[in-house]
């Protein structure tokens, strides 16, 4: 079995692969304090709750956009299953052509992200990773990576209203019924809710006109995309796993 593990600023997304199925997924609060002893304890515990014996992997890979946890989780996952993990940076094989000023700037999750969306879908592709920040990607007919744009997290904006404003509140993330705002909560879930969904389809039309070419595939991901989507009008599938293919797919690549 393969162990895959996204290490992202609010998370820590973890998949095991059985070859190709995709046996659990399970979800870690990203803190920067914990030792890997700490974290292998997580592991241990999480593999006991889905009957997964830990001496059971092959191998292990992590993608991490948090730099001060990467070797502390590969410490933990060395520990716990006896694999040393291939960690997604510099050296790596990807197949993917990187057409950006600096290849090595690209954060992992978002390259993971895009060797899984070219594994799977039509070309060319957007993908989009709706996580502590919002993220659009831009793969062409050949598979390469053109570029992506950057945005504030839904999450992030909506603590930022609430904390800037005295009279704004705290509020939970969910689609409301009616754009028009009858109430301050509707109102809120109505801007963030409809307004990232405008921003999405804006730039998703911006971003093909630029590339020249049809897009074939809109693939979506991350922990805030599964409902967001629905509220585009552009045909936006979703995929929750992505970026944890993508780490299979990387790992078969690189697996001596």
């Amino acid at each position: 079995m393969l162990l895959t593990i996204d290490i992202g600023n609010t998370n820590i997304t973890m998949g095991v692969y059985n070859n190709d199925e995709l046996i659990f997924v399970s979800r870690l609060a990203t803190d920067r304090a914990k030792m890997p002893d700490q974290y292998a304890v997580d592991f241990k515990q999480i593999f006991s709750l889905y009957n997964t014996p830990q001496n059971s992997f092959e191998g292990a890979a992590i993608s991490s956009v948090v730099p001060e946890l990467s070797s502390t989780v590969s410490e933990a996952v060395k520990k716990v299953t006896g694999c040393k993990p291939m960690i997604l940076g510099p050296g790596i094989k990807t197949g993917m052509n990187i057409l950006i000023d600096n290849p090595a700037q690209l954060g992992a999750d978002l390259l993971a992200g895009c060797v899984g969306a070219v594994a799977l879908y039509p070309l060319p592709c957007l993908v989009i990773d709706l996580g502590t920040a919002s993220k659009i990607s831009v793969i062409d007919k050949n598979g390469a990576f053109c570029g992506c744009t950057i945005t504030p997290g839904i999450g992030i904006s909506l603590d930022a209203l609430s904390a800037r404003t005295s009279q704004l509140p705290s509020i939970s993330l969910k689609t409301p019924k009616r754009a028009i705002g009858k109430n301050t909560v509707d109102s809120m879930q109505s801007g963030t809710v409809f307004g990232y969904a405008s921003m999405i389809d804006g730039l998703c039309e911006k971003l093909e006109d630029e590339l020249g070419e049809k897009v074939l595939t809109t693939v979506a991901t991350g922990g805030l995309a599964k409902d967001l989507v629905k509220s585009c009008k552009r045909d936006i599938t979703y995929n929750g796993d992505l970026i944890l293919y993508g780490l299979k797919v990387l790992y078969e690549k690189n697996k001596k």
